[in-house]
């Protein structure tokens, strides 16, 4: 490993961000921002690690599953949430689809999966859905994070904190803005909490895929995505404090 660098430097700053209470209040956060903290142990992250079991999700060029990826930046988020005291739920927390057993196919697998998470997000009070997936593209120039919002009054806010933070101490090249969620995105359409879904990159680029498939980043990844909803407000108001 190279020298930390300015680069390194600044990953100082938000793993601070997220790993020291009393740093957070005194040095690195504004100290009115405290309170958030309090409103958001009595609120539920809901961390949903796209895919699963048989349903892989895209490729990286040497197999590579992005089921995998997302489950371990997931689990990363979970911690950090603990370290916290804030409540969370995982629609699922290990290589595992979850499908009615009557399922056979993999298409009614698929199918059934996304009802019985939509079922799960939908019964959970006051919660904030954060859904990781990975992108894929035919062309593989295309890299970079893709933040996508639901409900724009409740999930905007959140989206566009996450763009942003990515932005400025990931991927400073990165010029993507959030985005509404398409319609065809099942999930997303049919929750009706705060809801955003992050394309953390591409696997289809050989140089990201690599990148996300790093412990370190992906660690870098699930403080990016700790730090921003703890500072996110309420999540009945959507508001942003960031």
């Amino acid at each position: 490993m190279k020298g930390m660098g300015r680069k390194g430097s600044r990953w100082l700053w938000l793993m601070g961000a997220v790993l020291a209470a009393v740093g957070i209040g005194q040095a690195l956060w504004p100290l009115e921002a405290a309170p958030v903290f309090a409103r958001q142990t009595q609120q539920t992250l809901i961390i949903d690690p796209g895919h699963g079991g048989e349903d892989g999700g895209a490729l990286t060029a040497d197999g590579g599953k992005e089921s995998d990826i997302n489950l371990a930046i997931g689990l990363q988020l979970d911690g950090l949430m603990g370290f916290y005291g804030v409540r969370t739920v995982l629609t699922r927390d290990a290589d595992v689809s979850i499908h009615d057993p009557s399922a056979r196919t993999i298409r009614e697998k698929k199918v059934s999966d996304l009802h019985h998470r939509v079922d799960l997000i939908c019964g959970i009070e006051d919660g904030t859905l954060l859904s990781i997936h990975q992108n894929s593209y035919p062309d593989a120039r295309y890299h970079g994070t893709q933040v996508f919002y639901g409900d724009a009054q409740l999930s905007q806010p959140l989206a566009r904190a996450i763009q942003d933070t990515i932005r400025e101490k990931l991927d400073p090249e990165n010029t993507r803005k959030p985005q509404h969620v398409p319609s065809s995105v099942y999930l997303m359409n049919h929750v009706g909490c705060r809801a955003v879904l992050v394309e953390c990159g591409f696997l289809s680029n050989e140089k990201e895929a690599a990148l996300l498939r790093e412990k370190a980043y992906q660690q870098k990844l699930a403080m990016t995505l700790a730090s921003c909803y703890l500072l996110s407000g309420s999540a009945q108001e959507g508001e942003s404090l960031i």
